[in-house]
């Protein structure tokens, strides 16, 4: 059953050349006649997920079990080293601070050697620093082996989206950005189960596990995944690499590039990093309430991906992008204003349907403007970027402004920057190709450099 499921032994044969999706994004395209009531459903009904991204959505999985099952151990591994508070955490952020050093020379490496052997060395790279991590014999040590693993998971971070950027279909790409979405939540949610069952073995297990789970996708990447990307640079016309300056540009990008640095800072920073402290001072409750409301956040976020990556390929990448960014930031208002333990569950479950639905249609954005005709590697990696910068700065400045102000600005500060997000994408153009967008029928009306 694996095999048949993830069988790419066989090159990925495009959709017949009478598809417009397929076509280049520039100049006149035939309009898609409409389907036959008597038949059997349109194209889009009948298309499947291409068999090398299941590979990559498989590879997510593990790598999110992986990276979970860490999350719990790590900065109770550090503090046994004798240190304090502030260094157990900073070994925490000196993974997110390599990412966001390195993610400049990530999107140039992708564009030298191509997305899959990029893919695989960040793999390896950050498979090799859990090892090691696991028998960092000095605090010093261990922040240096943590800070590496950022550079590996940067590497495959920038590459995979790169991938799926290549290798999902224009229709398709909203609904596989949330199956992405959806395999690397499902192995965040499961990940510290397991980790905190493995901690009873001691607190290097978890950092052997999460090695050997990364070579486990290694494996798997490299003998199931036919590489795509060497083919083309072997060609005799290779994919020419997007530069920054062209991407920004175009007016989604721009907003996408806000979007993505105000839901780094809202959906991954501050909820992580104040709703424990928020549940304890402010609600009244300990850490049971707290846990509760980052599940509820991450149930509503999976509840959400189950049906907003099929309608950002029905509805536009736009609808879904405005009404996440909007829902997201009113239940984050919401969420420093209450007292009461329903609400403040409530407003999170609804803070993670928020985000659920607009991080489809954002990631689907980002890759209509690249395309599958250019290498997008720079383009990719500034879009990481924003989104890891959000997520540093978010928990160090709101959490000063909680410190001298009171929870409440903290988090209406966060859900303001959401909203600030949604009025970014106001005057932006949708991106969703014109036969596929039912506003758009008209080829020659679609301008994305606004």
């Amino acid at each position: 059953m694996f095999h048949k499921l993830f069988d790419v032994s066989r090159p990925y044969e495009d959709p017949t050349p009478t598809d417009p999706s397929d076509l280049p994004a520039t100049g006149p395209q035939p309009t898609v006649p409409p389907a036959d009531s008597t038949g059997g459903g349109s194209d889009r009904t009948k298309e499947k997920v291409p068999s090398q991204i299941k590979v990559l959505i498989a590879a997510a999985f593990v790598i999110a079990i992986g990276y979970g099952i860490v999350a719990p151990v790590l900065p109770q591994f550090a503090s046994s080293f004798g240190v304090g508070v502030a260094a157990a955490s900073a070994v925490v952020s000196a993974f997110a601070l390599c990412r966001l050093l390195f993610a400049p020379a990530s999107g140039a490496v992708v564009n030298k050697l191509g997305e899959r052997p990029t893919y695989l060395i960040g793999l390896l790279v950050v498979a090799v620093s859990s090892a090691a991590t696991a028998f960092a014999e000095t605090y010093w040590q261990l922040l240096l082996f943590r800070g590496l693993g950022g550079i590996g998971s940067t590497m495959f971070t920038v590459s995979a989206m790169g991938l799926i950027v290549r290798l999902a279909p224009p229709r398709m790409r909203g609904r596989i950005s949330g199956y992405y979405a959806t395999a690397f939540l499902l192995g965040g949610i499961l990940g510290p189960v397991v980790g905190g069952l493995l901690a009873g073995f001691g607190m290097q297990a978890p950092f052997i596990v999460y090695a050997v789970a990364l070579l486990i996708a290694s494996a798997v990447v490299y003998f199931r995944l036919k590489d795509e990307t060497l083919a083309a640079r072997k060609a005799k016309n290779p994919q020419p690499p997007m530069k920054f300056r062209e991407a920004f540009e175009v007016g989604a990008y721009r907003s996408a590039l806000v979007s993505s640095f105000a839901t780094g800072w809202t959906a991954y920073g501050v909820r992580v990093a104040l709703i424990p402290l928020l549940a304890v001072q402010l609600v009244g409750e300990g850490p049971q309430v707290a846990g509760l409301a980052l599940a509820v956040f991450a149930a509503g976020n999976a509840l959400a991906l189950t049906f907003t990556g099929r309608l950002t390929d029905k509805l536009g990448r736009k609808p879904l992008i405005l009404t996440g960014l909007v829902v997201c930031a009113l239940a984050t208002i919401g969420v420093g204003l209450v007292s009461s333990v329903p609400l403040f569950v409530i407003l999170s479950l609804i803070s993670g349907m928020g985000s659920g639905t607009l991080n489809p249609g954002q990631q689907a954005a980002v890759a209509d403007v690249i395309g599958p005709e250019c290498a997008g590697g720079k383009v990719l990696s500034r879009y990481q970027m924003s989104a890891d910068a959000g997520q540093i700065l978010g928990p160090i400045l709101a959490g000063a402004l909680a410190d001298a102000a009171g929870f409440g600005w903290a988090f209406g500060v966060s859900g303001g920057l959401m909203l600030l997000a949604a009025l970014a994408w106001l005057p932006a153009k949708e991106t969703l190709p014109p036969e596929e967008n039912p506003e758009n029928k008209n080829p020659g009306s679609q301008d994305q450099r606004a």
